[in-house]
């Protein structure tokens, strides 16, 4: 069992731990075919969107075209109309807490991949997170995460976002990961994040005391190496 300190690194942590169950999911550690079976899928399928040319993607993102073609297909078995709204979204991470409630972290993640605020999570969308979180330097990991917690995006994680944030996982997972906790715990847990990370007391978390105070935590630092070269 983690220690109570541990949740508050899932804070940070959990949003790249969650994607190793997504992506078997999807299938995506299965081997694809020929080099260009899912480039003929782009072609064929009658799809919603049809996603850019895999040559594009793997310019714009540090996958290559293999494992750009591994994405897409489990993405589409998942997606077959090519996006996913919230509402799918939300049924996918269901499945791996089916004693808790990850609804609400689910709406915060889905938020954070709908980079275009259209309701909906493109092929493109999943693959620049994902290309962010799996294979991105540890200061674009980190700015990810923040602006996850940067629940209304002006630059500062308040403890009224950072209690939020807290609360969607402690209901995915705390209860029954600590069933003895009271249910003041995710505000003490904010009281201990902000204790880290608000380096100057002002009440807020700015994007550099965050990089800051997550770089300086070993256990953190570790932790995201865990998940290098995942695919």
């Amino acid at each position: 069992m983690l220690s109570l300190d541990g949740l508050e690194m899932i804070a940070v942590l959990v949003v790249m731990g969650l994607f190793i169950k997504v992506l078997e999911q999807f299938g995506m550690f299965e081997p694809v075919g020929g080099e260009d079976s899912v480039e003929d899928d782009f072609e064929l399928s009658t799809v919603c969107h049809r996603p850019e040319s895999m040559d594009k993607l793997q310019e714009q993102t540090k996958f290559t075209k293999k494992e750009l073609q591994v994405l897409y297909r489990g993405f589409k078995n998942e997606c077959p109309s090519g996006v996913v709204n919230e509402e799918n979204f939300k049924t996918i991470y269901s499945q791996f807490f089916p004693q808790g409630d990850s609804s609400m972290y689910a709406h915060f993640l889905f938020e954070a991949f709908d980079t275009n605020k259209n309701g909906s999570v493109s092929f493109e969308d999943f693959v620049f997170g994902l290309s962010i979180i799996l294979r991105g330097t540890v200061n674009d990991r980190l700015n990810w995460a923040f602006n996850l917690y940067d629940l209304n995006k002006d630059g500062c994680i308040t403890k009224e976002e950072m209690l939020d944030i807290m609360k969607s996982i402690y209901d995915m997972m705390g209860k029954y990961t600590y069933p003895s906790m009271q249910d003041d715990a995710p505000r003490e847990h904010v009281e201990n994040f902000f204790q880290k990370m608000d380096q100057n007391k002002d009440g807020v978390v700015t994007i550099d005391e965050f990089i800051d105070s997550c770089k300086k935590d070993e256990n953190i630092m570790q932790s995201m190496q865990l998940f290098d070269n995942v695919i």
